[in-house]
């Protein structure tokens, strides 16, 4: 068999840093889109369906999000592995990759549907969910997994798409899903009054179309790759190499979600109004953290091109860029919080929302607008480990993370407040970040390799 390498999508060539940025950037676009969609859920519901809404869905929020996240992290898992063999030229399993990926994420998507399907509803009443709010954050639920397979799907389709070096595909289809989820959304529930099943039906739908189309001009694309022979469709091996990298990546992730959703039972026991303004606030860090965890997964993805190819040091050159990236991000975001962020909370709540729950959506930013850029080398720290393929350091960083996150959460929220939930994010995060450093410093991610 011929090897080929393909430099049109390769992050092999040029300045590390601008080659990164580049890369970044309509990745850090497409997940702004990404977010868009849950943000917009919230910002309607709020304006025009009322604030149990708002805490209807935001209480479906920590819970959806982990399933998002988990088929996040396993899409970067498979891209590593793709990424890798593209580095290597090896177009044959480069493929064959693709194909396994596609095939067993399909697979688990539509297991984790049916299981959240069956099982919302107890999950709202274990996290201890308002009682005037249940019903309609179990409509919401419903809904959301019936549509798990696209949602799935199209995650690791976009991570396919970036694994091959083409993050600008993924964006055009989120702008595209996101404008079609925006419509849907005002039509449903302006036209039909159907609250917080009109958002959710229009998010499975806007989110299956991206599906559709993206799947088709993934395979146009992958015909444009030659190879000798007819690749296999499946491959137990290949799969075994992704399911390393997937689970810790699946971790990582998740890590804000999970914690998200452990210590959702904390905020839900101030009752609904504190829950509607840190459902507000959560939307809005969500959207923050976009530019930090982008980065980290095109530190990824590079570290995983160059790697491929054998060349560590140029991993180094890009990892330091990284560091002006993820300040710049973190400075951009703490001045326009700093500015904006009542009238950024405001867009969440209409005139009959209560001040508790924009207190509490103000306190929240007030406080995380200082420690953005802890997430953001926590994450070029982890995309470096994992793209290389070190994972187990990585994971271990990630736990500590959560770790200190619940118990932040569980141990002084009964003493402080609710404020407690959030006085342990950046905590969480900067442990991370210096667990992964040490082991980023002892070299010995630059000697790993998946694809030999």
């Amino acid at each position: 068999m011929e090897k080929r390498k393909s430099q049109k999508w390769s992050m092999l060539e040029g300045t590390p840093g601008i080659a990164l940025f580049l890369f970044a950037l309509p990745l850090i676009l497409g997940n702004l889109f990404q977010q868009f969609y849950n943000m917009v859920d919230s910002m309607i519901v709020g304006q025009f369906v009322g604030e149990n809404a708002l805490a209807a869905v935001g209480a479906s929020y920590a819970l959806t999000n982990v399933f998002v996240m988990i088929a996040i992290g396993g899409g970067m898992g498979a891209s590593v592995i793709t990424s890798q063999y593209l580095g290597a030229g090896d177009t044959e399993k480069m493929k064959t990759s693709v194909y396994t990926a596609l095939l067993t994420f399909l697979a688990v998507g539509s297991l984790l549907g049916i299981f959240g399907f069956l099982m919302n509803r107890q999950i709202l009443l274990w996290l201890h969910t308002p009682d005037n709010i249940i019903a309609a954050a179990g409509t919401y639920l419903g809904i959301y997994f019936l549509g798990m397979p696209f949602l799935f799907m199209y995650n690791i389709l976009s991570s396919m798409f970036n694994s091959l070096g083409d993050s600008r595909t993924p964006l055009f289809l989120l702008i595209f899903s996101s404008v079609l989820n925006v419509f849907l959304d005002l039509w449903f529930v302006l036209q039909f009054g159907m609250g917080v099943a009109g958002v959710a039906i229009a998010t499975v739908i806007a989110q299956g179309t991206a599906a559709v189309i993206s799947f088709l001009l993934l395979m146009h694309r992958l015909n444009g790759f030659e190879t000798e022979e007819a690749v296999p469709k499946y491959d137990v091996g290949i799969l075994k190499s992704m399911v390393k990298i997937a689970l810790p990546s699946i971790l990582q992730q998740s890590i804000v979600s999970i914690g998200l959703l452990l210590v959702q039972s904390v905020v839900n026991g101030f009752g609904s109004s504190v829950l509607a303004g840190y459902a507000a606030s959560t939307r809005i860090e969500s959207i923050c953290i976009v530019p930090m965890i982008s980065t980290g997964n095109a530190m990824s993805t590079f570290t995983a091109q160059n790697m491929g190819a054998g060349r560590p040091e140029r991993v180094r050159r890009g990892y330091r860029a990284a560091y002006a990236i993820t300040g710049g991000f973190a400075l951009l975001i703490g001045l326009i919080l700093f500015f904006f962020d009542k009238q950024i909370i405001g867009a969440f709540m209409n005139s009959q929302s209560g001040g508790t729950a924009f207190a509490t959506g103000t306190g929240y930013l007030s406080f995380m607008k200082f420690f953005f850029i802890f997430i953001g080398l926590k994450a070029i720290t982890d995309g470096v480990l994992r793209g290389a393929g070190d994972v187990m350091v990585f994971t271990l960083a990630n736990l500590a993370n959560l770790a200190v996150r619940v118990l932040g959460a569980f141990l002084f929220a009964p003493v402080v407040g609710v404020a407690a939930v959030w006085y342990a994010v950046p905590a969480g995060w900067a442990i991370n970040y210096m667990i992964s450093l040490c082991r980023y410093l002892t070299g010995k991610w630059s000697k790993k390799s998946l694809v030999n």
